[in-house]
């Protein structure tokens, strides 16, 4: 049994510097609004809060750096803890590891491990925080060559509802350790994750942007390679329509465009002329469809994957929606392009198509609740609700691609992609969701963190 913590902390109230440093999300559409809210910097501030919490009888949430909280449920008299513990990336280039305490975001952890010639299954953005993205899934640019980010996770420690703090891996309660990879949250407050790495020499990655009058052949071409796309290769296709603001390349602010981007991994030295290929074999037919208005794809380390999507850094507001669909075809590209395509009136500025297949749709040995997906893309659309346009137009929009899509629909999505707690949402079949719910259960029988835990997580089947 851990020691119970020796002291109080100060929590910030609304209003407060403490407050508003703790509940500062990414996606400013969705601002998080507890009760009170603390930043832990270390084990025992998590231990601290979470006495404070009992103590007061309110419920506890956390976050890191607020990406997902318009996936989250409302917040409302509850204790929010910020996690942003202190301490570094610590990497193991022979048993190809990193301990990451969280908070970390992905840029630091891939400017540790490119030294010793290593990557980790992050996503396509610096600034986002590490736990939440493996926990939830992780749909990264090496995916189809790696599989899931969760299942990347070797060892998670964290502090239960009661203050014990426990290390959840293969030797040490595994059943924790899989209901952690993809069950929904709800389990405690992760303070450091340990994670496989993996070798990676050079990547060609970037982005590629085309009108979007052009967007019909664009499409075909992409989804025929595609169907036949190398494992080391993980691309999205974005139909983007950009404002002329700060940061946004004059070129892609002149109208619709779409945009081919992603990476494909060279593991050593030799792999390199063979990435190379692949990367033409993908780009050669499309940039003789029609004029390339930008391209960035190159030859460059591992870190470079973090510039290619040209995500913004800085906060934003946004609203969207995500799902999984089967191949499309020719019927299913044409709803799409009717739905999101130039002259439909959409009024996203994004609209994308990422590729799953090859080792996301594989069962992973030490795989965990959520291992694998069973889907040809994953659907994102999102906008922000500037100028004329309305988030009522956004949320409006959501639905209407939902009809336009729900021929090709799984039923399913992916916690690390999902962009609105008010849409559908499943990514774990019945019995799934029932073995994860007991094991909640056995951490935290009095649902201190019941808030935390991801909505919808059965299916009907």
């Amino acid at each position: 049994m851990t020691p119970p913590p020796a002291q109080d902390l100060a929590v910030g109230l609304p209003g407060s510097p403490a407050y508003v440093e703790a509940t500062r999300v990414f996606n400013l559409a969705a601002p998080a609004c507890p009760a009170a809210a603390v930043t832990a910097r270390s084990v025992e501030d998590v231990r601290l809060a979470l006495a404070r919490a009992r103590a007061d009888g309110t419920g506890v949430r956390v976050h890191t750096t607020g990406h997902t909280s318009s996936a989250t449920r409302p917040m409302d008299g509850a204790l929010l803890i910020r996690t942003r513990l202190t301490g570094e990336v610590e990497v193991d280039p022979v048993r190809r590891t990193a301990r990451i305490p969280a908070g970390t975001t992905w840029g630091e952890v891939a400017r540790a491990a490119a030294p010793h010639g290593l990557a980790a299954p992050h996503g396509s953005t610096p600034g986002v925080g590490v736990v939440g993205y493996l926990l939830g899934g992780g749909v990264s640019f090496y995916g189809r060559c790696t599989g899931l980010a969760a299942n990347s996770v070797r060892a998670v420690e964290l502090v239960t509802a009661d203050g014990d703090v426990t290390r959840a891996d293969a030797s040490g309660d595994a059943e924790l350790l899989w209901a952690l990879r993809g069950g929904g949250g709800g389990f405690g407050i992760v303070t450091a994750v340990e994670i496989d790495l993996f070798p990676v020499a050079k990547v060609v990655t970037g982005g590629a942007y085309w009108s979007a009058a052009q967007a019909r052949p664009l499409l075909d071409a992409w989804r025929a390679w595609a169907h036949r796309a190398p494992r080391e290769a993980t691309t999205t296709l974005r139909i983007m329509n950009l404002p002329p603001v700060p940061g946004v390349p004059p070129e892609l602010a002149a109208g619709p465009v779409l945009c081919v981007d992603g990476a494909v991994l060279a593991a050593t030295e030799e792999d390199v002329p063979a990435a190379v290929e692949q990367a033409d074999q993908l780009l050669g037919p499309l940039r003789e469809i029609a004029p390339v208005l930008m391209d960035t794809w190159a030859l460059t380390d591992p870190v470079g994957v973090l510039s290619a999507h040209m995500d913004p850094e800085e906060p934003v507001p946004f609203i969207g929606d995500h799902h999984l669909l089967r191949e499309l075809g020719d019927d299913g590209t044409d709803a799409f392009l009717r739905a999101v395509g130039p002259g439909s009136g959409s009024p996203f500025a994004v609209a994308t198509l990422r590729q799953l297949g090859g080792a996301f749709a594989e069962a992973h040995p030490r795989g965990g609740a959520l291992g694998q997906v069973e889907a040809d893309y994953a659907y994102m659309g999102s906008g922000p609700p500037f100028g004329p346009v309305t988030v009522e137009a956004l949320e409006h929009h959501c639905t209407v691609v939902r009809e336009a899509l729900a021929p090709w629909d799984t039923g399913r999505t992916i916690p690390s992609l999902v962009e609105s707690g008010r849409r559908p949402q499943s990514h774990l079949d019945r019995a799934t969701a029932a073995a994860v719910a007991r094991v909640r259960s056995r951490l935290d029988p009095t649902g201190l963190f019941a808030g935390d835990v991801a909505r919808h997580t059965a299916t009907d089947d």
